[in-house]
């Protein structure tokens, strides 16, 4: 099947001619630009993000732990269609939320709790290996413990460096609970901040900051819908003197994919690479 050869190189079916694959951003001061990958439908596109989440498990090595961060909202539908035949060995997986609500994990608003009911229920991860915060204490001590969480699932590590981040982008250019403007946007010694004031509601979550998500080892931003394409080709097109908060996001060392449906994509000029039916 699609996932026989998971350390096989990404991706795994042929490009269309004449496409190509990555290119050079504005502010691209990462190792590597964004590889962009258009797809014709939400369900290809879960497919390859499936694949994606195998082969960079498959990379995290077969002795040690494989992290990942999880975003919330239409990507929960999306991992939980696709992600249960793709995951090798979910015994050894670390799992956190880029961003959480702070409601009752039971809140259908939870993200935590919306992958619990849709995800966690059908991939063995175990329990104590996913990283939950604890809603009941007030936003900004949410997120010092969210943090203190966080150090203690990587061993300490002062700055935790993520396998596999997928994220989400508004049609603000918001990822995680970062927000066009927002101070946290300059944040550079939390992990984890507290956002009381979020213009999306529910209004208080925590969020992990720029540093943490610019120190992962692969990203993937995941966007689908018209509504996305007028952001989405400021993200990669513009050059902005105060960049949205997800062009702010360029790993040191890592990589970052964008996989885009057809109509996220319809403005987009550089060149990207497009899938047909598989």
């Amino acid at each position: 099947g699609p996932f026989s050869s998971p350390s096989g190189s990404f991706p795994l079916w042929p490009a269309m001619p004449g496409s190509s694959v990555s290119r050079r951003g504005p502010a691209a001061s990462s190792a590597s630009p964004p590889q962009v990958s258009v797809f014709p439908s939400p369900q290809e596109l879960g497919s390859a993000l499936a694949q994606l989440v195998a082969q960079r498990e498959a990379q995290s090595g077969p002795g040690g732990r494989f992290s990942l961060g999880l975003s919330g909202g239409s990507l929960v539908r999306i991992l939980s269609q696709e992600l249960p035949a793709a995951a090798a060995a979910p015994a050894r997986w670390l799992v956190a939320f880029v961003d959480e609500r702070r409601v009752p994990l039971e809140d259908p608003e939870s993200n935590y709790g919306a992958y619990k009911t849709y995800l966690f229920s059908k991939i063995a991860i175990p329990e104590d290996q996913i990283v939950v915060i604890n809603p009941s204490l007030p936003v900004e001590e949410a997120a010092v413990d969210y943090a203190a969480k966080l150090k203690e699932a990587f061993q300490g590590e002062d700055m935790p460096v993520f396998d596999l981040l997928i994220l989400g982008v508004g049609p603000d250019g918001h990822t995680c609970s970062l927000f066009p403007d927002h101070p946290l946007l300059q944040e550079r010694e939390k992990i984890v901040a507290a956002v009381s004031d979020s213009p999306k509601p529910p209004p208080e979550r925590i969020t992990l900051t720029l540093p943490v998500l610019n120190a992962a080892r692969s990203v993937v931003f995941v966007a689908t819908g018209d509504s996305k394409a007028a952001v989405i080709k400021r993200i990669l097109e513009g050059d902005e003197q105060n960049p949205l908060p997800a062009a702010l996001v360029q790993p040191h060392t890592g990589k970052v994919y964008w996989f885009l449906d057809e109509p996220a994509a319809k403005e987009l000029t550089i060149p990207f690479e497009k899938h047909s039916i598989l």
